[in-house]
């Protein structure tokens, strides 16, 4: 066994603490409670609901919970994923720890309010995410209020957390995942331009406008894991989950998320992860894509933040938590929470 291998099955067992279920598809911390719930939300553009999943651990309900926001054409399966979840669940390694987290799809992706795709920017998914936050702490998802939320993000859901937290300084930390302020503009034009497509070409979305987006099937690997190689089962059950992306959402969320200066107001703590080997945030601008490097580069896009923490995950691509090393993530986002709320 290498040694990728001891770290990550040494991790698995402390984080996940428990075998997957039969059947490979449940995905949270058997001790877990997970109710699915639907957070109204009404932005300028856009009033529906927002769906996601509370999974509380067991134990009395902690004050703590961890929203979490998933990327382009992801849904919340990215964050509760259903193949080897000991591994590949970064909700179960949250409640087995014994944090709660809320899961959810952005708007037009998964259980959520489907408008049509030019009402979608990224301003409009994080007055979103902001109405969940108030839910949150009024109790009114799962009957519980809680004292303190940590904003997660992942790649485009990073952006929009970043702006919802610079816009209305509701959640108590700030996790940036898949992302940060050196991008890769050629390999971002290569994904618009190669790996995405309208769903008019895609019958496997019927009931969304051709604006929205798409990843031409078989393309996962090539647009969110290489070079880095994954477990083929990742990739097939990567792929059966894909979701859309608005057209307008995704370059408004570069902008806003990591061009424009909305992080310079984000004041609470951060934690900012990215993979190592990921082609969109450690490519041509940051060729040492190192913890220390990314750590000297997004310390000053934080100004007002009392502390900025960086990690990146060896040998990971843009998907890093499909990665197998999964659990080294998750255990240092782990400490990372316990050490700021």
């Amino acid at each position: 066994m290498t040694t990728r291998s001891v770290v990550a099955a040494t991790l698995t067992c402390v984080l996940a603490g428990a075998l997957l279920l039969p059947g490979g598809v449940a995905a949270a911390d058997p001790a877990a409670t997970c109710v699915p719930h639907d957070v109204a939300v009404s932005t300028l553009t856009v009033t529906g609901t927002m769906h996601g999943t509370l999974c509380l651990p067991d134990g009395p309900a902690p004050g703590t919970v961890l929203l979490l926001v998933p990327g382009a054409t992801y849904n919340s399966v990215y964050w509760d994923f259903p193949y080897q979840p000991e591994t590949y669940s970064f909700v179960r390694a949250m409640t087995a720890a014994g944090h709660a987290t809320f899961a959810v799809d952005r708007l037009g992706t998964g259980g959520s309010t489907r408008p049509l795709s030019a009402q979608l920017t990224t301003l409009t998914q994080a007055a979103a995410v902001h109405d969940v936050v108030q839910a949150l702490r009024a109790g009114e998802v799962g009957g519980h209020a809680f004292d303190q939320v940590v904003l997660g993000g992942h790649s485009l859901g990073s952006a929009i957390a970043i702006v919802e937290a610079a816009t209305f300084h509701d959640v108590d930390a700030l996790l940036v995942t898949g992302a940060s302020h050196v991008v890769n503009a050629v390999n971002a034009a290569v994904l618009l331009s190669t790996h995405l497509r309208s769903v008019a070409l895609d019958p496997g979305f019927p009931h969304h406008d051709p604006g929205y987006l798409t990843t031409v099937p078989g393309h996962r690997d090539a647009a969110f894991h290489a070079p880095d190689p994954v477990d083929p089962q990742v990739l097939a059950a990567d792929e059966a989950s894909r979701d859309v992306v608005s057209a307008t959402e995704a370059p408004d969320g570069l902008g806003l998320g990591f061009l424009a200066p909305y992080s310079a107001l984000v004041t609470v703590p951060v934690l900012v992860a990215i993979g190592e080997r990921d082609k969109y945030f450690c490519g041509l601008l940051l060729p040492q894509c190192t913890t220390a490097a990314l750590q000297l580069r997004e310390n000053v896009h934080y100004p007002l933040a009392p502390s900025v923490r960086t990690y990146v995950l060896p040998t990971a691509g843009h998907s890093f938590n499909l990665n197998p090393d999964a659990p080294v993530l998750h255990a240092e986002v782990l400490d990372w929470v316990n050490s700021v709320v």
